[in-house]
C-alpha cells in the first residue's frame, strides 16, 4: 500500500470519461488500498481512480471509520428531496462551493471481487457518492454550482 500522487485540479484528465473495470485481479486491489490510503493522508471523504492518475471506474469513500469500496458505479435510485451542500476536491489547486445533490441515493456496483453490491448514502454520503460518481464521467462539482 502506498500513498499515490494526486491529480491537479486544472489537469484535463478530470474531463475524461472513465473506462469500466472488468479485470478483478491483484493490480485493483492494489489500487484501492492506495486510493483509502491516499484519501486517509489527505483526510478527505472520497477519492475515484482518476484523482490518482487512472481512467478506470473505482470509487472509496470514507464515511465515518467505514471504508466504502464501488466498482463500476450506477447511481439507480434518488430522493426528488435535495439539499445545499457545500464541495471541495482532495485534488491540489481545488475551490470549493455549494451543490443542489439528492438527499439520497442508491448504488449499484461491484465490490473489489467482482460480486454485485448494492451501496445507499443519506445527507453527505449521498452528496459524496454523486461528488464520486460525477467524476467517473468527467464532470465536475463545479459544473452544478448552486451559486
Amino acid at each position: 500500500m502506498a500513498i499515490r500522487n494526486l491529480t491537479n485540479w486544472n489537469d484535463p484528465l478530470f474531463r475524461k470519461k472513465s473506462r469500466e473495470i472488468d479485470k478483478f485481479d491483484e493490480r485493483l486491489r492494489v489500487l484501492l488500498d492506495d486510493m483509502r490510503d491516499t484519501l486517509i493522508k489527505v483526510n478527505g471523504h472520497g477519492c475515484a481512480a482518476v484523482h490518482v492518475g487512472i481512467l478506470r471506474r473505482a470509487v472509496v469513500i470514507i464515511d465515518n471509520d467505514d471504508v466504502i469500496e464501488m466498482i463500476n458505479p450506477i447511481i439507480t435510485e434518488s430522493s426528488t428531496e435535495t439539499q445545499k451542500v457545500q464541495e471541495g476536491s482532495i485534488a491540489p489547486g481545488a475551490p470549493s462551493g455549494y451543490v443542489i445533490r439528492p438527499k439520497w441515493v442508491v448504488v449499484s456496483a461491484v465490490d473489489r471481487n467482482g460480486e454485485s453490491i448494492t451501496v445507499s448514502g443519506e445527507d453527505f454520503l449521498a452528496a459524496t457518492i454523486c461528488h464520486e460518481v460525477d467524476h467517473l464521467d468527467g464532470i465536475l462539482f463545479v459544473d452544478k454550482l448552486a451559486d
